[in-house]
């Protein structure tokens, strides 16, 4: 077993449980406003959230997101969240499968179809692996758990406050492409809390992703986390100074819909914490809001019946947020009026992101 990798992905699980690691920014969905309708047209009971992802159906356009494990969490955190998941009928994503690569051993800890028979389950794995193992190896990562795709995510900043993390990042958008050829388009690409740029979007929307995981900046931060964790002066002071560096997730959102339209699935995910930031994140474009540390806390603390009232709950106040806006469903909650102010206003302006508002 990598002693080396199970230990960095406990601590990062124990600091991310435990410490101060969130942006000091806001992810700016506050400074998005719906007009409440008082004259909504439809009672709350009307209110649909299901919608179609992965070719499954979900009940609600909510994700648990891939989040860190190390050894001994691992297996109870991917299972037990994945119970979660099937339960609210919502998708999962396991953490990253790194570790299967080098032992085939560990397999079992990601290996939940059987308590998620019926919802959309997708594996993990970084981009810089795919440029350290063929793409066989990699796409064999999702049909070794029976998992529906594959996300890869991105988390270039988090490995330049490693000691051992990667330096080099040259070819990623080929080997993606390739791994989409291999995989029939099943592969969904995430940021890890920095978020997607418009010039990034546009790479993707190039080589047909179809689902993107903005994953911006407002919720954990991973050079934060890293900079709590190393020990090596330099990369703890870089950690720090670059710990709220990112695009905001509204702006990520707005980005995104307006690079891909249609043509992709949206998940907006950093610093969403309620229902009220997944309706706003709806509004400007996102097909689902995808959450982790939140359910994380809440798994720790109470376990599967603690994640399971927390996304309740998150559900039931999306449900009053699209009543009050006077959204049937999820793809009227896309049209929903609002008026964006303040900070990111002058974002979407600068980037041109404005659509004529």
């Amino acid at each position: 077993m990598d002693t080396t990798l199970s230990q960095r992905k406990s601590e990062h699980l124990k600091l991310v449980a435990e410490g101060q690691v969130s942006h000091h920014g806001t992810n700016l969905l506050e400074e998005v406003h719906l007009l409440h309708q008082a004259l909504p047209g439809l009672d709350l009971d009307e209110v649909r959230l299901d919608s179609t992802f992965f070719n499954r159906t979900i009940h609600a356009p909510l994700m648990i997101t891939s989040m860190t494990g190390g050894a001994e969490y691992a297996g109870r955190l991917n299972h037990g969240l994945a119970r979660v998941a099937e339960k609210l009928g919502i998708p999962f994503a396991v953490g990253s499968q790194r570790v299967m690569i080098r032992h085939p051993e560990t397999t079992s800890d990601f290996a939940v179809r059987e308590v998620i028979p019926n919802g959309v389950l997708l594996g993990n794995i970084g981009a810089v692996q795919l440029l350290e193992h063929p793409v066989e190896v990699i796409a064999g990562l999702a049909e070794a758990i029976d998992a529906d795709g594959l996300c890869v995510h991105l988390n270039v900043a988090q490995e330049l406050m490693q000691v051992d993390g990667n330096r080099s990042f040259r070819g990623l958008l080929e080997a993606m492409d390739r791994l989409m050829e291999k995989m029939d388009g099943r592969i969904l690409v995430k940021e890890t809390g920095a978020g997607l740029s418009p010039q990034v979007l546009q790479s993707l929307h190039t080589i047909g992703v179809p689902y993107i995981d903005v994953s911006g900046a407002g919720g954990t931060s991973w050079t934060r986390v890293e900079s709590l964790r190393e020990a090596n002066a330099p990369l703890h002071q870089s950690g720090e100074l670059f710990g709220d560096w990112g695009i905001p997730t509204a702006v990520c959102v707005a980005a995104a819909h307006s690079t891909f339209g249609d043509k992709a699935t949206i998940i907006a995910s950093g610093g969403i914490r309620n229902g009220l930031d997944a309706a706003r994140s709806i509004a400007l474009g996102a097909d689902i809001a995808g959450f982790a540390r939140e359910v994380l806390l809440r798994f720790l603390e109470g376990d599967e019946e603690g994640a399971i009232g927390y996304i309740n709950g998150f559900i039931h106040d999306l449900k009053l947020a699209m009543l009050l806006s006077g959204a049937v469903d999820v793809s009227a909650m896309k049209q929903a009026p609002r008026v964006l102010s303040g900070e990111l206003h002058r974002w979407l302006h600068t980037l041109g992101l404005l659509d004529g508002e």
